[in-house]
């Protein structure tokens, strides 16, 4: 685990990463705006439910590392696919483990250009997977592909806002694979506490059993709304309180990267 200043550093830095994929998204033309340092090397595009394509995030590229982001749920197919909680094999492992239908069916249609653009990449270089929401599930997914699946065996996931993604034999693997792992965490976020530990259709008995993966950083705070306890710019505006002079340092240098926060915070 990296100390506890790089550790805030590098928290802050993703979850700015994370705001940018909304920036992607909402742009008509899919522009957004990069840290100094890095280039965009393939726009991450995936299938939504009812076959609707979407741009679901980025990899960047600098000299020392490679970042892959995704974004969380900003449409109407996506809170349709989220809610699709029955579980399904997730045949990218050797393990016999079961994972959340919705998220690994988005996943599974962003595979093919996520890893033949890795394939392309030294191995070298440090890989950082990152997301918020639907995107932190996601990313998930991805770190364990990865790490099983590349030469990149040894990524790091950092996401934020993460619901939970698969039975209690996922998590086991993943604690396997990616042990380089941090959930950030408010506890007052609901998206953190679904689907429910146990999880039963409507109308259906058979019972789907879910599972946090490791390893989670708690970071609490309460905005007064379902919402504000839950989006990107909340947890950033909450982890610049710990690391205040580098957040303000590196928005100052990166006009347009950080997400929109109160005036006190970076002032």
């Amino acid at each position: 685990m990296p100390n506890l200043q790089n550790f805030e550093e590098r928290a802050i830095f993703l979850a700015a990463i994370c705001g940018q994929t909304y920036t992607q998204f909402e742009n008509e033309d899919g522009s957004f705006v990069m840290p100094i340092g890095f280039t965009n090397i393939h726009t991450i595009r995936g299938k939504s439910f009812g076959d609707i394509w979407e741009r679901f995030g980025f990899i960047l590229e600098s000299p020392q590392e490679i970042i892959i982001a995704f974004r969380g749920t900003s449409s109407a197919p996506n809170w349709v696919s989220d809610i699709i909680a029955s579980q399904m094999r997730f045949k990218y492992l050797k393990e016999h483990v079961q994972t959340h239908r919705g998220f690994t069916n988005i996943y599974t249609s962003t595979r093919g250009g996520i890893l033949s653009t890795l394939a392309e990449l030294g191995a070298d270089k440090a890989l950082y997977i990152t997301g918020h929401s639907l995107g932190a599930a996601l990313a998930t997914l991805c770190a364990i592909d990865v790490a099983a699946n590349t030469a990149f065996g040894s990524p790091t996931l950092f996401n934020y806002g993460s619901p939970r993604v698969g039975n209690p034999e996922f998590s086991k693997a993943f604690s396997k694979h990616v042990p380089n792992s941090y959930r950030i965490a408010n506890p007052l976020d609901i998206v953190t506490h679904a689907p429910p530990p146990i999880y039963k259709l409507p109308k259906r008995e058979k019972k789907y059993y879910y599972s946090h993966v490791k390893t989670r950083s708690v970071l609490t705070f309460q905005n007064g709304a379902i919402g504000l306890n839950h989006v990107i710019s909340s947890y950033f505006e909450e982890l610049t309180k710990l690391k205040p002079d580098f957040a303000q340092r590196m928005c100052t240098a990166n006009p347009g990267f950080c997400p929109a926060v109160k005036e006190t915070i970076l002032t």
